[in-house]
C-alpha cells in the first residue's frame, strides 16, 4: 500500500535529496493523516457517546488533535521547500523540524488534559455502558492507527524526517491508548470495577512519555546536533582518497534542514607543493564534495612541513604524549620554532566535550609533560579547540 500511494502521488520519488520531492511525501502524510484522524474521530465520538466513557471521547478528541497535527505536517513539508531569499540565504528547510517539534508538543497538550479528565473521573466515578458497536469501533481504530505508524515511519525512513517519525509515534501511542481504553471497558464490564479514570490515567502517563521523546528529537536539530558518524566517515573517506590531502581537521557540518547541509573543513596538504596546485586541488575537492553529498562546502588548506626529519619525528612524539594522558586527545596545526634557549611547539589540541578535566587543567597539564621532555628544552604554545566530531 506504502509503495501504491508513493506512486501515485510522489514524482521522482527517489530523489528524496530533492527538496519538491521532501514536500509531496509530506503532502502524502498529512493528507492520509487528516483523512482518517477525521474519520476515526467521529467513530470514537459516537462510541464514547453510546458507553458514556470519558476515556473513549478524549480519545476522540485525541484524534481530532492528530487531524490537526497532520495539517502542521503538510504545511510546514510546503513550506520547508520554499527556495532561498534574502532574508534565509539557507532556504526554510528547518521548518520541517519546528513542524516536528509542534506535532510533539500537540501529543503532550493531550497527555496533559487525559490525566486531568482521567483524576476527575478517578474522583467521581461513572458505570460505563457495554456496547458491542463501541468495542467494534474501538478495535478498528487500533487497527487503523497501527497502520498509520506503519505508513509515517515508513516514509519518515524513506527521506530521513523527523517530523514524519514524530507523527509515526503520534499514532503508535494513539493505538495504544485506545487498546488500554477497550481493554479497561471489557474488564469494568465483566468485573464491575470502575477502571476508567485509572486506566485513562496511565495512558496519559505512556502519552506524555511518547511526547517528551518526540518533542527532544525535534528539537535537537534545531538545536544543532552531533552529526552523524556514518555521514563523517564518508566525508573523510573522500577527502583522504586525494593524493595531495594527508591529514583533515575542524569538520563541521552545519544543518539547515534535510538535503540543506553546509560543510567546513581543513585540509592538510605539503608545504612543498605550488601554491596554485595546492588551490586547484582544493577546488576540485569542494566541487567533488558538493555533488556527491548535495551541500554547500568551504575548505581551508593547511600547508604542512613534510620533509623535515625533526619536525616529523617530535609531532610522533608529542602524539604519543597527549594520547598518553587520554586516547581521544590529538593534535593538529603543528609547527616547531628554534630559539637559543629553547623550542616552542606549537599546536591546536582537540578536546571533545564532556571531557573529564576543563580545557586549562589539560591544556597545563601537556605544558608540564612537554617541559620534562629533553631537560626542560622544549615549550608548548597549546590552542585547546573543541571536538565536533
Amino acid at each position: 500500500m506504502v509503495n501504491f500511494l508513493v506512486r501515485l502521488f510522489v514524482k521522482n520519488s527517489e530523489q528524496t535529496h530533492l527538496p519538491e520531492v521532501r514536500s509531496r511525501y509530506g503532502v502524502l502524510s498529512g493528507g492520509v493523516g487528516i483523512a482518517l484522524n477525521l474519520c476515526l474521530f467521529a467513530a470514537k465520538f459516537l462510541a464514547g457517546l453510546l458507553a458514556s466513557s470519558i476515556a473513549i471521547t478524549a480519545d476522540a478528541f485525541n484524534n481530532l488533535s492528530d487531524a490537526g497535527s497532520s495539517v502542521v505536517t503538510l504545511v510546514g513539508f510546503r513550506m520547508a521547500c520554499a527556495p532561498a531569499d534574502s532574508e534565509h540565504p539557507f532556504g526554510h528547510g528547518r521548518i520541517e523540524y519546528v513542524s516536528g517539534l509542534a506535532v510533539s508538543v500537540a501529543i503532550l497538550l493531550v497527555g496533559v488534559e487525559l490525566g486531568k479528565s482521567s483524576i476527575e473521573k478517578i474522583l467521581h466515578p461513572e458505570a460505563i455502558q457495554f456496547s458491542t458497536l463501541s468495542m467494534g469501533i474501538l478495535a478498528v481504530s487500533v487497527a487503523v492507527k497501527l497502520w498509520m505508524c506503519w505508513f509515517n515511519r515508513s516514509l519518515g525512513n524513506r527521506i530521513g524526517s523527523t517530523a514524519m517519525r514524530a507523527t509515526a509515534m503520534d499514532s503508535l501511542t494513539d493505538a495504544v491508548a485506545t487498546a488500554a481504553v477497550a481493554a479497561g471497558t471489557v474488564i469494568g464490564h465483566l468485573s464491575g470495577l470502575l477502571l476508567d479514570g485509572w486506566i485513562g490515567l496511565l495512558v496519559a502517563a505512556f502519552i506524555l512519555y511518547t511526547g517528551y521523546h518526540t518533542a527532544k528529537d525535534s528539537l535537537s536539530p534545531l538545536l544543532g546536533q552531533t552529526p552523524d558518524p556514518e555521514f563523517v566517515e564518508q566525508i573523510a573517506q573522500t577527502v583522504m582518497k586525494h593524493d595531495e590531502v594527508i591529514g583533515m581537521h575542524d569538520l563541521i557540518v552545519h544543518d539547515y534542514g534535510p538535503g540543506r547541509r553546509m560543510i567546513s573543513l581543513h585540509a592538510e596538504m605539503p608545504c612543498t607543493m605550488d601554491v596554485l596546485v595546492m588551490h586547484d586541488a582544493t577546488d576540485l575537492l569542494e566541487l567533488e564534495l558538493r555533488h556527491k553529498f548535495n551541500c554547500e562546502v568551504t575548505i581551508h588548506m593547511d600547508p604542512i612541513e613534510v620533509n623535515n626529519q625533526a619536525i616529523t619525528e617530535m609531532r610522533k612524539r608529542l602524539i604519543e604524549l597527549v594520547q598518553g594522558i587520554d586516547p581521544v586527545l590529538s593534535i593538529h596545526d603543528f609547527r616547531m620554532v628554534w630559539g637559543k634557549s629553547h623550542t616552542n611547539l606549537i599546536f591546536d589540541l582537540l578536546v571533545p566535550y564532556q571531557f573529564s578535566m576543563t580545557n586549562a587543567e589539560v591544556s597545563k597539564l601537556v605544558q608540564e609533560r612537554v617541559r620534562q621532555m629533553e631537560d626542560g628544552q622544549y615549550f608548548a604554545v597549546v590552542k585547546v579547540e573543541q571536538a565536533f566530531v
